[in-house]
């Protein structure tokens, strides 16, 4: 796996140095991130000066996603919170995918906020991202991966540097037929498809997934913010099945008063809510949506956008704290080689800050 990873890796570099263009007018930059599709570069469209993310995956991948994803896009077309969908196709030997450049994860900063974030932040983003799932499933998709890392912030410094947006549709599946709204079959023994701690307890036990599976999973997400982990991480099994098998168990045997215990009720009414959902019932989103309403009105705040992020570094912000971090590593950096009388240029110093931005 991790030979193939490295040949991925110097495949997606020979593209860069043979033409740092792709898609006739996107110009490819530093690579941003990287995951078990591919690769993900920053970009520019050279036509007005966009930033964008441009996204390979090669085309021999045992299960390609781009293409899917790209559909996916374009179906959900126009919503709030859904990235534009640019360009999808071929150079070479990979699929690529052109899409919004957004800012950091929610799980980047719950990760900036000391793994832990306040009732007030978490009431706000739960309303928002009810929201993005609901849209989504009122566009005949279930998204069937909800987890932080999937949900972004806008890029700073725009008009839509706080909205939450949801990315990364190659695990969407539609659940009715669009024109006749017929529901998919119920059925059981299905493989496990999503990420194990947040998934629903009846993807654990085989059932196929529906709506209601999206939301017990945001449920799972909330607590993680609230309480900086969840009692099913962690645990060991000899393989990654019986893993899965040792977190589904858990999960049933937490009771959903001890997993909210110490948190605003409403958090536990929520996930017995969706626990109790039908298959083919339609959640009431608004019902859900209230529920936080009343967590805010309850410790006397409003949802007034400013999330626990913002307050960071003296109230300057995660940008600030970001940058102030990099001085410190690069301030830090020289002192270690000064220290240790080690061959250090300036060429040398100059890379390290080029890899921290």
């Amino acid at each position: 796996m991790a030979t193939n990873q490295h040949r991925q890796s110097r495949s997606h570099s020979a593209i860069i140095a043979s033409s740092n263009v792709v898609g006739v007018h996107y110009k490819v930059g530093r690579k941003i991130g990287e995951g078990s599709f591919g690769i993900i570069y920053e970009g520019t469209n050279l036509l007005n000066n966009q930033q964008v993310a441009i996204k390979f995956e090669s085309r021999k991948s045992d299960a390609p996603q781009l293409r899917d994803e790209y559909r996916t896009y374009k179906i959900l077309a126009g919503l709030g919170g859904i990235p534009t969908a640019y360009f999808f196709g071929q150079e070479g030997h990979h699929n690529i995918l052109v899409i919004d450049m957004l800012g950091p994860s929610l799980e980047d900063m719950f990760d900036m906020c000391s793994r832990k974030l306040t009732i007030k932040t978490v009431a706000m983003l739960a309303k928002h991202m009810i929201t993005r799932v609901q849209n989504i499933h009122e566009r005949n998709l279930i998204y069937r991966d909800i987890k932080p890392d999937n949900f972004l912030i806008g890029r700073p410094g725009t008009k839509h540097a706080n909205t939450v947006y949801m990315i990364d549709f190659g695990m969407a599946k539609q659940y009715r037929d669009p024109k006749s709204k017929q529901h998919i079959p119920y059925r059981e023994r299905k493989s496990l498809s999503g990420t194990a701690r947040y998934m629903s307890i009846n993807t654990h036990l085989g059932r196929e997934q529906s709506r209601r599976d999206d939301l017990e999973s945001l449920g799972h997400v909330f607590m993680y913010f609230l309480r900086g982990s969840l009692p099913w991480q962690g645990l060991k099994a000899a393989t990654n099945k019986q893993k899965y098998e040792r977190i589904g168990e858990k999960k049933q045997t937490t009771a959903i008063k001890d997993l909210c215990d110490g948190f605003p009720e409403e958090f536990g009414i929520y996930l017995q809510y969706a626990r109790r959902l039908g298959f083919e019932e339609t959640p009431d989103y608004d019902y859900l949506r209230e529920l936080f309403n009343k967590v805010l009105k309850s410790i006397g705040e409003t949802d007034d956008g400013v999330y626990d992020w913002m307050l960071l570094d003296d109230g300057k912000g995660w940008e600030v704290k970001i940058e102030n971090e990099k001085r410190n590593i690069v301030s830090n950096l020289d002192l270690y080689i000064t220290s240790s009388g080690r061959h250090y240029t300036e060429t040398h110093r100059i890379a390290m800050v080029r890899l921290l931005r």
